[in-house]
């Protein structure tokens, strides 16, 4: 048993550092993703700081808990949000699909942890750009609190989780239809508003924030964001971490239908 967990741990790391290496090759280009997404969480606090004109608070955020609510959540989304269905639809529709099917490690373990890979690649070249972003705020930030307990680090975990499940059930669409591209732009659109990457879920009216309870995407990134900040209660902060766990099951349940039935349909044909 113990000699099979270390050959299996040899091959994880295996995968690892050759998509790492991997993320390191183009890194002109992953510099210009990541600032698509960095730049415009900077920025944002800019225009909600015009916003408050002398008003004390904006859905229940004060001028400082804005700008901090937008530098945890750009920090955050490095590592939660993934976009890998892209990949794996390109590669069901090129054919290179196929390679997966006969090697010794599941598609589904090879494709995470070649988001782990990224992800961390992401963070390491974030880091500069978040202390720029610090530094630029620090003057909002004097009375900034944090919370690092147990509930905290979940749903960061199980954040990511569900991204990634949600991103790669997504992906496997790509078995059963020729171009599934369209459906990811249009994914995009309540998962920038729901998961909370725009605007904080508490802005929104009460029947949208009633709406966001019941979908995957606030248990994304807008949960491990506002436990950090200490706005979400220990008891609702397990609450919320109870749907991202069964969020997590309900999507890897759906995936492995989605595998099996799709395997019936996939040519692998190529281009």
């Amino acid at each position: 048993m113990r000699r099979r967990l270390y050959l299996w741990l040899r091959k994880v790391w295996a995968v690892f550092s050759i998509y790492f290496q991997d993320s390191l090759a183009y890194r002109g280009q992953a510099v210009i993703w990541i600032l698509t997404d960095v730049v415009p969480a900077l920025v944002m606090p800019l225009v909600w700081l015009s916003a408050y004109n002398g008003r004390s608070a904006i859905g229940g955020y004060a001028p400082g808990e804005m700008v901090l609510y937008y530098l945890c959540m750009v920090t955050f989304t490095n590592f939660i949000v993934a976009h890998l269905m892209w990949d794996v639809a390109m590669e069901i529709k090129e054919g290179q699909f196929s390679v997966y099917l006969v090697r010794p490690f599941s598609y589904f373990q090879t494709v995470f942890i070649r988001n782990l890979a990224w992800r961390v690649f992401r963070l390491v070249v974030f880091v500069p750009m978040l202390a720029l972003g610090v530094w630029i705020y620090a003057p909002h930030l004097t009375h900034a609190r944090f919370e690092w307990g147990t509930t905290f680090w979940l749903s960061l975990l199980m954040g990511h989780v569900v991204s990634f499940m949600l991103a790669y059930t997504l992906g496997l669409l790509a078995l059963f239809f020729q171009e599934v591209f369209s459906v990811y732009n249009i994914y995009y659109i309540p998962m920038l508003f729901l998961s909370g990457q725009l605007v904080p879920i508490g802005v929104f009216p009460e029947w949208l924030q009633a709406l966001s309870r019941y979908m995957p995407f606030q248990y994304t990134v807008a949960l491990p964001t506002e436990v950090f900040m200490g706005r979400v209660p220990e008891t609702l902060a397990w609450q919320g971490i109870g749907m991202q766990v069964a969020w997590t099951v309900s999507l890897y349940l759906l995936s492995r239908l989605f595998w099996r039935k799709g395997l019936l349909y996939y040519t692998g044909v190529g281009m």
